[in-house]
């Protein structure tokens, strides 16, 4: 079973940047796309940044040019580096491993506020 985990949300001020880790147990797929949604209540999980296995990276319109996504040498492991927070930032942010399937992490809270 593929199990995602999470790690590097918290409080930060509009203009700060924070972190987040996702570190995958295993990948069963040779094809996969590995990234990062996020939801804020009443709303639709959105998609932020993904990263293919081939190496194609994607970024929604909102996040492009401050935050980045990369992974590790074992590519069991993204990271979301996220520059320039705003309020509209503020949401859980999940990690999603898709290969035939959805694999979704606990998510961790982001909350950008003065």
């Amino acid at each position: 079973q593929v199990q995602l985990v999470e790690s590097g949300g918290g409080l930060v001020q509009p203009g700060g940047s924070l972190r987040l880790s996702c570190a995958a147990s295993r990948i069963i797929w040779s094809i996969y796309v590995m990234g990062w949604y996020r939801q804020t209540p009443g709303k639709q999980r959105e998609m932020v940044a993904t990263f293919r296995s081939d190496g194609e990276i994607n970024y929604a319109d909102s996040v492009k040019g401050r935050f980045t996504i990369s992974r590790d040498r074992t590519r069991t492991r993204v990271y979301l580096q996220m520059n320039d927070l705003k309020p509209e930032d503020t949401a859980v942010y999940y990690c999603n491993l898709r290969g035939d399937r959805d694999v979704w992490g606990q998510g961790t809270q982001v909350a950008v506020s003065s």
